[in-house]
């Protein structure tokens, strides 16, 4: 059982700081058993960084990925995952982001796509996102997961050349069996899972920490500097990056 103490004691060690400004993705199962749940990791955060510091957590209300039929195969789809309610209590986005975005005293966005935020900084969440977290010295802690949660990558993939987001676009069949307004779909992945390679180089560059903490893997580091590698080899190597020839 890992109690809300050594939980504290763990992130103040990797650097969680009263008035820091923290985006967070979480798995709460990894920890094993945590005391307390997801209001124990949330609460930890709140008394480390205070409300003279931010946290930022992702409110997106979608699924986690159905399983895919025959048909789906057929027309290339490669990720199904459906949009969900305005009143979803339960997302993709995991127990302790679902808790978070459901407290009194946060602040969420009310579209798919939304960030919810508490503290100083938290009308950042409406107004843009992670924008903020990302432009003014952010850090990102990963607890349980990996690169794939940083939802601040996505902010630097305008960057992407059209031709490539255009071989994995969905087609018009797809489009009339799954409006975009209720699905999320993927039409094929490139070869190569690029942000593992951005994960690889920030490790190389010592831009992350790590913890243990119980079961729990934690990765902490500055936001900008990661998807700063993102953007820098989607400009000048896209195509290496994702393995495409």
């Amino acid at each position: 059982m890992v109690t809300k103490n050594e939980l504290k004691s763990a992130l103040a060690s990797l650097g969680v700081e009263k008035g820091m400004i923290l985006e967070v993705h979480s798995s709460l199962s990894s920890f094993g058993r945590l005391e307390g749940g997801a209001l124990t990791v949330i609460d930890a955060l709140k008394e480390l960084v205070t409300e003279e510091g931010t946290l930022f957590m992702p409110a997106l209300r979608l699924s986690r990925e159905l399983e895919l039929t025959a048909q789906d195969r057929e027309l290339g789809i490669t990720v199904k995952i459906k949009v969900l309610g305005a009143d979803a209590e339960k997302t993709a986005m995991g127990a302790v982001a679902d808790t978070f975005r459901l407290l009194p005293d946060t602040l969420c966005g009310r579209d798919t796509i939304s960030t919810a935020g508490w503290g100083k900084h938290a009308e950042e969440a409406l107004k843009g996102g992670l924008d903020y977290a990302i432009h003014n010295g952010g850090k990102a802690l990963l607890l349980g997961v990996d690169i794939y949660k940083l939802t601040a990558m996505h902010y630097v993939e305008p960057a992407t050349p059209p031709d490539i987001t255009a071989m994995y676009a969905t087609n018009e069949e797809i489009n009339r069996i799954y409006p975009p307004d209720e699905w999320f779909i993927e039409a094929g992945h490139p070869p190569e899972k690029a942000w593992y390679k951005i994960q690889a180089m920030a490790y190389e560059r010592g831009l992350i920490r790590e913890a243990q903490i119980g079961g729990c893997k934690a990765m902490f580091f500055d936001i900008l500097p990661v998807v700063g590698l993102y953007e820098n080899e989607l400009k000048n190597d896209p195509y290496g990056l994702w393995g495409i020839k």
